[in-house]
């Protein structure tokens, strides 16, 4: 079963997420913040990193950056709401950071889980 990690200080958006995803067939693990999701990175192996850009403690920029150097392998799905500036600003940042695919909050479920199982090779 494939693994998924899932990063965002929102918790209902966390609960969302980790339901949809094991309700598709996917282990998942949930963190509030990329402080906590570098430490299960470094714990356990992941397929795909899922991770909010706005989060207190370590933010998805960081955590992005920190990713590519550590687990050059990994697929990463960047989202956000955007802060005081809007997601339009962060998500191609991201990408250029390495992210594989973002996506603005709210986004369509059934679009990030085709997104996932395609990154996976589903």
């Amino acid at each position: 079963m494939r693994k998924i990690l899932i990063m965002d200080d929102d918790e209902q958006i966390l609960s969302l997420l980790s339901r949809s995803m094991e309700l598709a067939g996917f282990a998942a693990v949930t963190a509030p913040n990329g402080r906590e999701g570098q430490r299960l990175l470094e714990k356990q192996p992941f397929d795909l990193v899922i991770t909010d850009l706005i989060m207190p403690e370590k933010e998805g920029m960081e955590t992005i950056s920190y990713i590519k150097k550590h687990f050059p392998g990994m697929k990463i799905i960047a989202i956000s709401g955007g802060g005081r500036i809007g997601p339009e600003t962060y998500l191609p940042a991201a990408l250029e950071l390495g992210a594989h695919l973002a996506f603005a909050k709210p986004f369509s479920m059934d679009e990030l889980l085709n997104a996932v199982r395609e990154l996976l090779n589903e």
